[in-house]
C-alpha cells in the first residue's frame, strides 16, 4: 500500500478537530502529534484517556467490548465538545474502529483522518515499540473489528506505509489546512 488509498482530492469539510483513527499500530499517534504541531493545534491521546481497567483488559491480551468503550468514547466526545463549544481546534486520536463508535464522536467541525495499514505491516511496527500497553495479539481483534469510514462520514483515509511527515503533508493537503 502506497500514498493514498483512494483518488482523493482536497475536500472542503469544516475541520475544526481531527480525530485520527486506525488499528493499534498504525502510526496514528505519531501522524496526530504531527499535525496537531503543524498546525499549531491542541494534541490529546486518546489511550491516556482509557480507564485503567480498560489497559489492564489490554496489557493482559483482552480485546475490549463495546460495553469496555462506552465510557472511554465518551469521554474522548467530551475532550471533542469542549473544544467544539470553546472554538478552539484540536487533534486527538482514538481508534475508532466502529462506525457506532465514530458515531458517538461526530459533530459538525469534526473530521476522521484514518491511518490504513496492512496487517503484516502493523504488526511489525507494534512487535518493535516499546512501552505500549495494546499486545501485538490484540491486533488481529482489531483488524476484525475495523469498518472503514465510509462516504457519508467526513473523512480522508492516508496510507500507514510511508514517514510521518509525508502523512502529516498529505493530511494537510487533503483537507486544505496549511501549516500555522
Amino acid at each position: 500500500m502506497s500514498g493514498r488509498t483512494t483518488d482523493q482530492q482536497p475536500v472542503p469539510l469544516d475541520a475544526r478537530v481531527l480525530v485520527v483513527m486506525g488499528v493499534s499500530g498504525s502510526g496514528k499517534s505519531t501522524v496526530a502529534a504531527k499535525v496537531a504541531d503543524e498546525l499549531g493545534w491542541a494534541f490529546a491521546e486518546g489511550d491516556d484517556m482509557h480507564p485503567e481497567a480498560n489497559v489492564a483488559k489490554m496489557q493482559a491480551g483482552t480485546p475490549l467490548t463495546d460495553e469496555d468503550r462506552w465510557p472511554w468514547l465518551d469521554v474522548v466526545a467530551d475532550w471533542i465538545r469542549g473544544h467544539l463549544d470553546a472554538g478552539t481546534n484540536g487533534v486527538v486520536t482514538c481508534s475508532a474502529l466502529k462506525r457506532s463508535y465514530r458515531d458517538v464522536l461526530r459533530a459538525s467541525g469534526v473530521v476522521f483522518v484514518h491511518v490504513a495499514g496492512d496487517g503484516a505491516l502493523l504488526e511489525q511496527r507494534m512487535s518493535s515499540r516499546s512501552g505500549h500497553f495494546m499486545p501485538t495479539s490484540l491486533l488481529a481483534s482489531q483488524l476484525a473489528t475495523l469498518e472503514p469510514p465510509q462516504a457519508d462520514e467526513a473523512h480522508v483515509t492516508v496510507a500507514a506505509d510511508r514517514t510521518p511527515a509525508e502523512e502529516c503533508a498529505e493530511v494537510l493537503t487533503l483537507l486544505g489546512l496549511r501549516p500555522a
